[in-house]
């Protein structure tokens, strides 16, 4: 009896799935409190103006507005109020 297998091996195919990183709303975007921003490993973005920072860097909106990014030596991201 054989003891490797025929054509290609069954033993590999396991992998873990992608995080989903990266930017979920874009500079000029409408977005309703709550809504998540970036998700991010560290802080590539900064929270400014009605943004809040979760326990894992998550960028999320505290106040419905207008999604803006800032940048200067570090790159904000903040909402501006609709009025």
């Amino acid at each position: 009896m054989a003891h490797k297998k025929g054509q290609g091996s069954t033993r590999n195919g396991r992998d873990s799935a992608s995080q989903r990183l990266g930017i979920k709303a874009t500079h000029g975007e409408f977005v309703t409190a709550g809504s998540i921003l970036v998700r991010q490993r560290g802080t590539k973005w900064h929270p400014a103006k009605n943004v809040g920072r979760g326990k894992d860097d998550t960028l999320f909106a505290l106040e419905e507005g207008v999604v803006s990014y800032t940048k200067s030596k570090k790159t904000y991201v903040s909402i501006l109020p609709v009025a």
